[in-house]
């Protein structure tokens, strides 16, 4: 269900829509905002001083929110903010570091999926992102943690896609050999065309063909049972 679609549901389930609203606004408030950050803290942690340098080692969202991006959250549920500006050969050891400064925004997205689902574990709230009528603030207490687990793990994958500029393309060029990494490196402008593509294929095709959905959903349907302890054929 994409935002926007839910929207015509107002009148029917206004308490669940507004519950909704809130859940993708602070999953790009907080959760892009803590991807970014994440990279920078780790760069930073590493040697690196650049992110600092360019102001972008803050929590503040006015930092890193990049209005594509966002628009893309509202209207597929995963999307990206203002690329953190790092350089892997200030450390120590820029393969490696290259690596883990990629990995600090996905994973900073499953501590903040995970850090949600405890009180989906302890039986404190329901796994739910079905709308619902009238007004139960147990239900929308956890329709609003599913939806905000639902994107950060969303974030987490799609992120972790071997494809530039996504985090994964990175973590990629930093394991492989030397002599192949550089022979990969120059795919890294075809990237955004390619994944912009991929985006808009399901848009163009009615639905037909999602290569998206179907690289990043086993994935995803195994990390939000970890994270809300349901098994994964129930998370949806």
């Amino acid at each position: 269900m994409l935002l926007l679609a839910s929207l015509q549901y107002f009148t029917l389930a206004p308490a669940a829509v507004i519950a909704l609203l809130l859940a993708f606004a602070a999953s790009m408030l907080v959760g892009l905002s803590f991807h970014e950050f994440s990279h920078a803290a780790v760069a930073d942690r590493l040697g690196d001083r650049t992110a600092r340098r360019f102001g972008r080692l803050t929590l503040n969202p006015r930092a890193h929110i990049d209005p594509m991006g966002a628009l893309m959250v509202l209207l597929v549920g995963f999307g990206w903010a203002r690329p953190t500006p790092v350089n892997p050969n200030a450390t120590a050891n820029p393969r490696l570091s290259m690596v883990l400064i990629a990995l600090g925004g996905p994973v900073s997205n499953l501590l903040l999926a995970f850090a949600a689902g405890l009180p989906l574990r302890f039986g404190l709230l329901e796994y739910t992102r079905e709308l619902q009528t009238g007004f139960d603030p147990v239900y929308l207490g956890g329709f609003m943690l599913s939806w905000f687990i639902y994107i950060n793990v969303l974030l987490a994958v799609f992120n972790l896609l071997p494809l530039a500029p996504l985090d994964g393309f990175k973590v990629v060029l930093g394991l492989l050999p030397p002599d192949l990494s550089r022979q990969a490196e120059p795919l890294e402008r075809w990237g955004p065309g390619l994944l912009m593509l991929l985006f808009f294929l399901p848009f163009l095709t009615g639905g037909a063909f999602n290569p998206l959905f179907e690289v990043m959903d086993p994935l995803r349907r195994l990390i939000l049972s970890a994270v809300v302890g349901v098994p994964s054929a129930f998370v949806g």
